[in-house]
Formats: C-alpha cells, structure tokens, sequence
C-alpha cells in the first residue's frame, strides 16, 4: 500500500522549495553545505515565525572550481501570475527550459534568483529526461501563453516526480535561499539532452505584477567524473488540524475543508487524503508523523524541512524508537524566512529496513499573531497547496553506499 500512495503523490514541488539546492562541503566539514559567502552552514536559524513578503538580496558568489560553469537560464518571457481556477490566492506555473546540454552533465550547484521576490513562494527545478521531452513540450503547448498549470507535480507522466524515494529534483528555492555549492565528490547526474520544468510557487497575497526568474547552474562534464550522484527523497506527512474549541461547522468541518482543497487546486483526489493510504490512519491533532522504510542503501549528506505559517516545529528521525535512533533534524521553532538545508557533520549510513521518521507541529494560534491570516477564522487544516493552508515535508539528501 504504502508504495502504491508513493507512485501517486505528486509531492508540491512542495511548496519547499525546498530547499535544496545544495548538500555540500569544505574541507573541514565533507558533509557540510558552503553557503554563498563560503562559511560552512551548520545549524539552522531559529527566529519566530515570519512573513510572507522575503526581498530579493545580494548573494557573492562563491568561485568556481576546476572543470566547473556557470548556465544561466531565464524563464521564457515574463509571467503575470493569476488563480488559475478563478478562486483562491496561489498560482502554480511551470516553464519548459531548455539548457541544450550536448553531452553528459553533473550539476554542483544551483542558485534560483526570483524576479519579483515578494509573489515567490517557492521554486522547483526538476529534471525532464530525453525520452519525456515530446510530451513536456506537448504539455506546454496545451496552455495557452508560456508555460502550463501545475498544482503538484509538473503533470508529466513516467517522470520520477511521484517517487519520493528518488524524486527527479534538480534545485530549489524558498526564503532563506541562496546557492548551495554541493561537495567536491558529489554531483546531480543530467543526461544530454535533459530539458528542466521550472515550476513557480507565487502567492498573489503578497504582490502583483510580473516575474521572469532565473536560475543558475554550476555544471561540469559527467565525463570521466568520479563524483557520486545525489539523489532526493521526499518524507510528507499528514497535517490533520481541527478548529480550536472543537467548532466542525462549515471550513471547520473536514469534509468541506478538502472540498475547498480540491476546488482551489483542481486536486483529484486530495493529497490530503492520499497521505493517509501512505502514511497509515490519523488521529486529528496539532502534532502528525509519518513513517517509512529506507529502500537502497545510502548515505545521509543533509536534510531539509518544509512547512508554511502554522508550523511550530519539524524533525526527522532514523530508527526512531529503537536503540539505533540518530535524529537527523532538528528544528525547534520554525522560520517561514530560513528554510535552507541543513548538512550533517557527521553522515549517516543506512540501509534497507532502517526506518525515517518526519514529525510536524503545527498551531492554529498563529493565525492571531501573523498578517497573512488577518481577516480570516479558523478552518479544518489539511495538507494544500496554498501559502495559508499546510504542509509536513522532510527532504533528505542522500549519496549511494
């Protein structure tokens, strides 16, 4: 069953940007990320919850290295983003990008610049292999002005989008954000001939106008390259958040809650729902977990977490409960604005029938205290697309054993 859930979610691009541009290192921390201004990043900001609105800051770059380049890619023209489904307040938008790659590639960083910083909520890279082309470009051509709706997934059938053991991420971008040079021995593997989806997360609460962000590679020949390659897996969990005082009336009521969902975000079915066919059943409640079994053998180089406003705290565990357990993240309070990955300084190896664990508090009492809720009440919180609806995601970067 739990396979069965996987091969159908189509984990948003989640809305994470997840963060991952990077799982990296110096000399002295292998396993640690190097951040823009070339110190090794080894914890995790801890402010309160933030903003919405992040602005676009200066990033120095960090110098290239041996056999290393820049690409940078623009998106096609520039987007004026709008609900696509004539209700809500999000617009999911992916853009068909050709790098022209003429041989065997691996990407050792990746740096997102978003245009129009205020509407950005999130960014995805993914990677649309040669034998996918045709039908991303027939896809793209289905909507009409550059690039087509993509709640979720970028909707291309036989992509890896839906493994969440090896998803078909390249890079990402969320606030906090900023290029992630990866270690000297690793590197995400694209073949020639690869086209990237770009798919935009803007949140039309926070600005208007138009966008035409950029993304830039750091590429090497994967030829003659002894770098391993990266892969992503994805951990979403449920978020199952009643009203206080137990009200059930109206968005209070969960049935009508997803509904909303599914009509805000053309979801058939909900990923909320979904969830509970991988996860197993729930119980309603602000704290909600979600566990698998490692399926290759691997190494952990770095791991991420993902949730919007109402989230209070995120970890993910191996082995959880066992004398074997090793917590891998850690974030006590959560910050909206800081959502960078997090390199380990020690790896950790696992195997086949080792256990990851992502567990998510959420608060409905935030909605008090932040702008993006004022005027609203209370609803049934189940996991959506929406800046103001919910998400529990652990995003784990691994090397092959």
């Amino acid at each position: 069953m739990h396979r069965r859930a996987a091969a159908l979610l189509a984990v948003p691009s989640l809305a994470l940007g997840l963060l991952l541009a990077g799982c990296g290192g110096d000399a002295e921390l292998p396993a640690a990320l190097r951040s823009a201004d070339g110190h090794a990043t080894t914890s995790h900001g801890a402010g309160a919850t933030a903003s919405t609105t992040p602005t676009a800051t200066a990033v120095p770059d960090v110098a290239l290295r041996r056999g290393e380049r820049f690409l940078s890619l623009e998106l096609p023209e520039p987007y004026s983003p709008k609900a696509p489904e004539g209700v809500g307040t999000d617009d999911y938008r992916c853009f068909l990008v050709d790098p022209a790659f003429r041989t065997d590639q691996l990407v050792s960083g990746v740096q997102i610049a978003p245009d129009n910083a205020a509407m950005v909520h999130h960014v995805i890279v993914s990677k649309v292999e040669p034998d996918q082309v045709a039908a991303a470009t027939a896809l793209d051509a289905k909507d009409p002005g550059e690039g087509w709706t993509c709640f979720g997934g970028a909707g291309l059938a036989g992509t890896r989008g839906g493994d969440l053991d090896d998803a078909d991420w390249v890079g990402a971008w969320a606030p906090g954000g900023g290029e992630r040079v990866m270690a000297d021995d690793i590197g995400i593997p694209l073949s020639k001939g690869t086209r990237l989806v770009v798919q935009m997360h803007y949140n039309l609460l926070a600005g208007s106008g138009s966008d035409q962000s950029t993304v830039r590679l750091r590429l090497s020949e994967a030829a003659g390259s002894d770098k391993q390659a990266l892969r992503t897996m994805l951990l979403p969990a449920p978020v199952e958040l009643p009203c206080r005082d137990n009200r059930t009336k109206g968005l209070c009521n969960r049935t009508i809650a997803v509904a909303d969902l599914k009509k805000r975000f053309a979801e058939e079915p909900a990923t909320a729902d979904l969830l509970h066919l991988l996860c197993g059943p729930v119980d309603p409640g602000p704290v909600q977990s979600c566990t698998r079994t490692i399926r290759d053998s691997g190494t952990i180089r770095a791991v991420a977490g993902h949730m919007h406003l109402l989230g209070r705290a995120i970890t993910v565990d191996v082995n959880k409960g066992t004398p074997q357990a090793r917590r891998v993240l850690d974030i006590p309070v959560w910050d909206f604005d800081d959502q960078a990955s997090i390199p380990l300084k020690k790896p950790v190896r696992v195997g086949p029938d080792d256990t990851i664990t992502v567990t998510c508090t959420h608060d409905q009492g935030l909605r008090d205290v932040l702008p993006s809720f004022e005027g609203t009440t209370d609803r049934y919180v189940a996991w959506g697309e929406g800046t103001t609806d919910e998400m529990c995601l652990g995003i784990v970067l691994m090397t092959p054993r």
